[in-house]
């Protein structure tokens, strides 16, 4: 009986220390200049939302999730040939509660077909980095 206690308690220490360091990195990504929240969602299979914090780097947006292990973003989102080409509501049930009153943008960049979903202040932000391309870039924004 004491051993299944002390594996019970090794179990509890891990679960604790996961728990602890999952929180540690969405505070970091949350917290980080220049980081938005946003949820991403890839066209192509329908897979749900994933909830994550975006990051402006020149020409670049990364994508990084906000639950996972590496710490590197799970998509790089280049502006100079990024097609946005539609906009809509979300609805309520679709974020489970979790967001509401938010907007999705479709967007293609390298063959790559993607909603980016997040607030309204977000989302101008969004909009402004695309608008902020140099003299020749091509946008194309429906």
């Amino acid at each position: 009986m004491g051993a299944a206690i002390i594996m019970a308690r090794d179990v509890l220490i891990v679960a604790v220390v996961l728990v602890a360091l999952v929180s540690l990195r969405v505070l970091v990504l949350i917290r980080s200049r220049g980081s938005v929240l946003c949820c991403l969602r890839p066209v192509e299979g329908k897979r749900g939302w994933r909830v994550g914090v975006a990051r402006y780097a020149g020409g670049r947006l990364n994508w990084i999730p906000l639950i996972g292990l590496l710490p590197r973003p799970r998509h790089v989102i280049v502006r100079r040939g990024l097609v946005v080409s539609g906009r809509r509501r979300i609805g309520t049930g679709e974020f489970f509660g979790f967001l509401e009153g938010v907007t999705a943008l479709r967007c293609e960049s390298a063959g790559f077909t993607f909603e980016l979903a997040a607030g309204y202040r977000a989302l101008t932000g969004f909009v402004a980095w695309l608008e902020s391309a140099p003299p020749g870039a091509h946008l194309d924004v429906a």
